[in-house]
């Protein structure tokens, strides 16, 4: 075993690794950017090393600085986590060629599969079905547009280096093709380094369905079963479970054996997950699958997984990496029970899930039985605007899946986390939400087909409430009932309010130092940089027509008109950073 391991990454993976090296004797090294010199994964490892400023490129993406500090750290392996630079070859070539192991699967590997056109050619030579897509990637409008007009729309266009959502745009019609190719390549430029972007058909009602996969240096390689990642928003993952609900197990038996060929058809070593699409629309008891993507390195869902096998992922990552094998053989994989993870994101859900980064005044982790909380923030700490927006991860395992929503209802209201939105009130949602509750979602159906107009508004909202001015919830009670109120403002009686504050929910400080705005004004409802203006001075715009494009925590929001009129002023220009609440632009009526 490795006498100790740099981690290239921040946060809850950061923590997650140091957890399985000090299981294992195993020094821990972190890293960490200017904004992250108190974050808990640095108090957490046994030494710690400052990279450079905040933007990821000048820190945790810059890999000169990360090969010296594991020089100067004498390390003898570094893991990337997820993100950041764990599917980067040249990464993980420059760590070889330092003499340093990296764990994880070879930078050939890396490469093919970090190209997704690569990574289909690799599937189809493995005899595994992809989804009719180009097979050179294009900046080229018209060539969009001849793709759409063969296969028919919506069409997915994809970054080719790219992941997690970023980078991939639905084109419901030709007359949306131009902008969607634009907006991805910039988004995937913004969030990988590379534009490429490609084609494919875009399927409306799949779920997404991904097979685990470990593979030794002396070519064992085995799988893990699935996990089913279908609940999703702009593409990205919002609540994980394994094994996948309905599943039949003659296809969970062929996926395993299609993610194994993939991966032995590359030389793959270490711990990898292999994407599917499954399309049930034909035959619910024998659905089609295809292969999308292969990640890698460690997912974002491994709890899950290890929940269910008893297998801890992060440490087989490390016995591989260093020589030791698996430990265990296919036959030694038995799923028990069923285990669900939720992301618990810095975003507002009743707002389109806009990205909500600021201070978390105070985090309580729920307890109980088999309930797990993967998170790298506390009380006090600071989700910044420059990295993604995931607090954290909250998993539960019980014996059966509505044991297991049932146990994740429980810890959800058990879970506090206060000063700024987050995802939990959808979480809380979806755990009775009767599509879920009856495994009939799809990737598509939160977006679609989910009614999220009972979520509240995690901010203060309506008549007579200062928008500048958070509201706290206050114990009270009427005629013996105990119950909870919002109150905004100062309370009669001195301090007895504050002193019987409980924070149970999640209130919001997104609207400190919000600039006074007029009806007129198109206010900023996050932090943000500036992409781009849609449109210009003078030009006439109807309610809910693009204004301005705004890049927060990796993803871009469109901003769009609150009324008619005409835009008769612009605050900002493209690159420049804006604060939440801030006017972005002036529409005034248009003249009579």
């Amino acid at each position: 075993m490795f006498d100790a391991v740099l981690i290239a990454n921040r946060g809850e993976i950061a923590i997650r690794i140091i957890r399985a090296c000090r299981e294992l004797g195993v020094r821990s090294v972190a890293v960490y950017s200017e904004i992250d010199r108190d974050a808990l994964h640095v108090r957490s490892a046994d030494e710690a090393h400052l990279l450079g400023p905040t933007p990821p490129a000048a820190s945790y993406l810059n890999v000169e600085r990360i090969l010296t500090v594991a020089r100067e750290a004498g390390v003898d392996a570094v893991h990337p986590g997820y993100g950041f630079l764990s599917e980067n070859a040249d990464f993980a070539q420059a760590v070889a060629d330092a003499g340093i192991t990296f764990v994880g699967p070879p930078p050939e590997a890396i490469a093919q599969m970090g190209d997704k056109l690569s990574a289909r050619a690799v599937a189809l030579a493995a005899g595994v079905p992809i989804v009719p897509g180009t097979l050179e990637p294009t900046d080229d409008p018209e060539v969009a547009l001849a793709f759409g007009e063969e296969y028919g729309y919506p069409v997915a266009v994809k970054a080719m280096f790219g992941g997690g959502g970023r980078g991939m745009k639905v084109v419901g019609g030709a007359s949306e093709m131009r902008e969607a190719l634009e907006a991805a390549r910039r988004e995937s430029q913004a969030a990988f380094g590379r534009a490429e972007c490609y084609l494919e058909r875009y399927l409306e009602r799949p779920r997404h369905v991904e097979i685990q996969v470990l593979a030794d240096l002396d070519g064992t390689t085995i799988h893990l079963g699935e996990r089913d990642c279908s609940l999703q928003r702009r593409h990205q993952k919002l609540v994980e479970e394994a094994p996948a609900p309905g599943l039949p197990a003659h296809v969970r038996e062929q996926m395993g054996t299609a993610a194994i060929g993939v991966a032995r058809e590359m030389g793959y070593t270490n711990a990898g997950t292999c994407e599917f699409l499954l399309d049930p629309t034909e035959d619910p008891d024998n659905p089609s699958f295809y292969f999308l993507e292969m990640n890698t390195r460690l997912q974002v869902e491994h709890p899950v997984t290890e929940l269910v096998t008893g297998v801890d992922l992060a440490q087989a990552q490390l016995r591989i990496a260093a020589g030791d094998g698996m430990g265990i053989a296919q036959s030694d994989v038995v799923l028990r029970g069923h285990a669900i993870e939720v992301r618990i994101n810095a975003e507002e859900p009743a707002a389109g899930f806009m990205p909500t980064p600021g201070p978390i005044d105070r985090l309580v982790a729920p307890l109980g039985p088999w309930v797990r909380l993967d998170t790298g923030s506390e009380s006090g700490s600071e989700v910044p605007r420059d990295y993604d927006s995931m607090i954290g991860k909250l998993i539960v395992w019980p014996d059966t899946r509505d044991g297991a929503r049932a146990r994740m209802s429980r810890a959800l209201d058990e879970l506090v986390i206060d000063g700024i939105p987050t995802t939990v009130p959808f979480h809380r949602l979806a755990m009775t939400h009767p599509q879920f509750a009856a495994g009939e979602h799809s990737t598509s159906s939160v977006e679609r087909e989910w009614d999220l107009t009972g979520l509240e508004p995690q901010t203060p909202a309506g008549p007579g409430a200062d928008p500048a001015e958070p509201s706290r919830q206050v114990v009270v009670e009427v005629g013996g009932r105990r119950m909870e109120v919002s109150v905004f403002g100062e309370v009669g009686g001195g301090g007895a309010a504050s002193s019987s504050t409980t924070p149970r929910r999640t209130r919001s400080a997104a609207g400190a130092g919000r600039a006074a705005a007029s009806s007129e004004d198109l206010v900023a409802p996050m932090q943000g940089t500036v992409v781009k203006y849609a449109i210009e001075v003078g030009d006439t715009v109807a309610a809910g027509e693009t204004v301005v494009v705004l890049e927060a925590m990796k993803m871009e929001n469109t901003i769009t008109a609150h009324r008619d009129g005409v835009v008769t002023s612009v605050a900002f220009a493209a690159g420049d950073v804006v604060e939440s609440g801030v006017s972005l632009a002036r529409i005034e009526d248009a003249p009579a």
